[in-house]
Parts: structure tokens; C-alpha cells; sequence
């Protein structure tokens, strides 16, 4: 039996190997040369009759010499026709040359390549000048915070005075209405205010936030400017008094005038609650009778926590 079954295998064997082999791959065939590049005016050089070898040839071959002098000739048309900038590298100039030459005989092709084109020198000199300027005017450290290192402020008093002061300008792009001194403590308390809690809470009301109006900095006095009262932190350089949020429109969100009203007043009360926490004492309207018309900010740290009213 084993030996039958073996004698049918043989011949089915026989039989397949005396088939033919299949003559057509189901791989479709590769292009031609002449197929994906047709020949042009420019490109004697495919010419079959010239060059018989070159329209069997599956792989890519070098660019003529002359279609690379033609594109060389036509550079400054063709960048004209794409509206490149005349601040374009010649390199990355040539390269879209190529590629709309190239799209023009592949509706396939890409006319411009999708990478950003570099940016002009002139323009990297700008903004590297506008960094150092930015680098020179910092105090504290950080580039958000412009003015002017000023060093030690005595006091009239001995409880008065600042060790290490600077006089701050702007804050993160927000402009201060007068110069205040502070020490750096504070004024990087006021920076994380001014970008926590006071550009979140005005948004885009009046085009959103261009300055902030000082109602007081540094001055050597008591609490309240109250005889036999304990020195102000005023007068150590630990606080701030902002009275109004200027807005880029012009108009102002007044702690005065707009705290409990509308909008503005919410506003206001965000920036109030959120500057607890971030200073030691933050007092505002309906605190002590005194703050009615400002914010009172200081570093001052108890051991109870921030004093919030």
C-alpha cells in the first residue's frame, strides 16, 4: 500500500515539474526612467537614441549637468514665482528651484518643501539684542524683573532700612506706575501675583493687563503712619500698596471705585483672595478702615500663617 501511494506522489511530482513557470510576476513591474522623468528640451542627455542604456535602467541616475545649469539660470525667476524672501539662503533657494522643477513634470510632487524656512540674520540680531538688553535691566536674578539694583537703603530710624534693595519697574511685562523699592523677597512675591492671580483674572477685559498703579513702596514710617505704633514694613522694604489694575484700553480696575461692582470688582476680589499666601499680609477694603482705596502686600511671615484681611 505504502509503496503504491509513494508511486502516486512521484508522478504528481513528475507532472508539476514538467509545468511551466508562471509568465507574468503578480509584482507589478518597476517604472522606467522615461516613465517618471519624461524627457525635455533640457535633458538631451536621456535622449533614448543617444542613450539606449539609460531607458532600461531601474535606478535613479544623476541629474544632467545641463538641467542643473538651467535651474542654476532661472533661480531668480523661480523664487520670484514662489514669493520666496530675497534673505533665503542660495542652498535652501536652489533646493526649491529643484522641487518645483521637479513638480512640474510629477503631478505627485510637492512644489515647496514643508520645512520652515530659516529665519533672516537680521532678525536673530534683534531679538539676541532685545535678550541682552532684557539681561542687563534685570534685578533679582530673573529677566522678569526690570529695573535697577540700588544695594543698601539706610533708614532715618534704626528699625528702618534695606540691606539689599532694588528699584523695580515692571513685573512679567506689567509696568509699574513709579519706580518702588523693595527687597527681592517681595518683588518676586509680586511677580508670582501678577501671574497667578492678577493676568488670570482680568483675561482679556480691556485688552488685559498693562500696568499696575503704586499707591506706596519703601518709606520709613510707622503702621499706619500712627504715632508710637511699631515700624511698617514700608519702611524695611517688605511691601507694596496697589491701588488700580491698568488695562491695555486705557481704563483701570480701581480698588477704589470697582471693588463690589460688576465685573471689575469680582476681578479685584480674585486677586485679592489669591494674593494669600503668596505675601505674609494681604490687607484690602472693609480690613481696618485704613485700605479702603489699595492692597496692602507684605513678606512679613507669623507663625500663625499669612494674615489675610
Amino acid at each position: 500500500m505504502r509503496v503504491m501511494w509513494g508511486l502516486v506522489l512521484a508522478a504528481v511530482l513528475a507532472t508539476q515539474s514538467l509545468a511551466g513557470a508562471p509568465e507574468t510576476s503578480p509584482r507589478p513591474p518597476l517604472r522606467l526612467l522615461e516613465a517618471i522623468v519624461p524627457p525635455g528640451p533640457e535633458q538631451a542627455a536621456l535622449d533614448p537614441e543617444e542613450s539606449p542604456a539609460l531607458v532600461t535602467q531601474r535606478r535613479p541616475v544623476a541629474r544632467p549637468a545641463a538641467l542643473e545649469a538651467l535651474l542654476h539660470r532661472n533661480l531668480a525667476q523661480e523664487l520670484k514665482a514662489a514669493g520666496v524672501p530675497g534673505f533665503v539662503p542660495e542652498e535652501a533657494a536652489l533646493s526649491i528651484a529643484r522641487s518645483q522643477a521637479f513638480a512640474a513634470r510629477s503631478p505627485q510632487a510637492i512644489g515647496l518643501s514643508l520645512r520652515p524656512l530659516l529665519r533672516p540674520e537680521s532678525m536673530v540680531e534683534r531679538v539676541m539684542a532685545k535678550r541682552r538688553e532684557r539681561a542687563r535691566g534685570a534685578v533679582c536674578g530673573d529677566v522678569d524683573l526690570q529695573g535697577e539694583a540700588i544695594g543698601y537703603v539706610p533708614g532715618k530710624i534704626a528699625a528702618c532700612g534695606v540691606s539689599d534693595a532694588v528699584r523695580l519697574r515692571s513685573v512679567s511685562g506689567v509696568a509699574l506706575s513709579q519706580q518702588a523699592v523693595m527687597d527681592c523677597t517681595t518683588a518676586k512675591a509680586l511677580k508670582q501675583w501678577v501671574n497667578r492671580a492678577v493676568k488670570p483674572a482680568v483675561g482679556t477685559q480691556g485688552g488685559g493687563v498693562s500696568g499696575l498703579r503704586v499707591a506706596a513702596h519703601y518709606a520709613c514710617r510707622t503702621r499706619n503712619n500712627q504715632p508710637g505704633a511699631k515700624v511698617s514694613e514700608h519702611g524695611k522694604g517688605r511691601a507694596i500698596d496697589i491701588a488700580a489694575i491698568r488695562l491695555r484700553d486705557g481704563s483701570e480696575m480701581s480698588v477704589l471705585r470697582d471693588w463690589g461692582q460688576g465685573g471689575k470688582g469680582r476681578a479685584l476680589r480674585k486677586m485679592h483672595s489669591a494674593a494669600c499666601g503668596t505675601f505674609g499680609t494681604v490687607l484690602g477694603p472693609g480690613s481696618d478702615g485704613y485700605h479702603e482705596d489699595h492692597f496692602h502686600f507684605d513678606t512679613a511671615r507669623y507663625r500663625s500663617g499669612s494674615y489675610c484681611r
